[in-house]
């Protein structure tokens, strides 16, 4: 059995929030992802990768922005990760 990873990166901490940004890896070796393989990201939300047998493992910790960075940029916050084994 081989482990598939994808990591959806979400407007918002709830999982029926639209994806922004995405990774996949393919630990069975069927494919070689690669960044900027898609415009389009594999789901809309990650309730659909639920619906789809991916299963959820890891979600980023809720942290408020410091006082008066409320507006900064900086890396994506709502990061999920899920896996498939195959």
């Amino acid at each position: 059995m081989k482990q598939q990873v994808l990591v959806l990166y979400l407007n918002t901490s709830g999982l029926d929030s639209e994806v922004l940004a995405w990774s996949f890896y393919d630990g069975t070796g069927k494919t070689n992802p690669t960044t900027g393989d898609s415009d389009l990201p594999p789901y809309d939300t990650g309730t659909e990768a639920l619906r789809d047998g991916w299963r959820l493992f890891q979600a980023s910790q809720l942290l408020p922005p410091y006082p008066g960075h409320e507006y900064d940029t900086s890396f994506l916050k709502h990061e999920f990760w899920f896996e498939k084994l195959e």
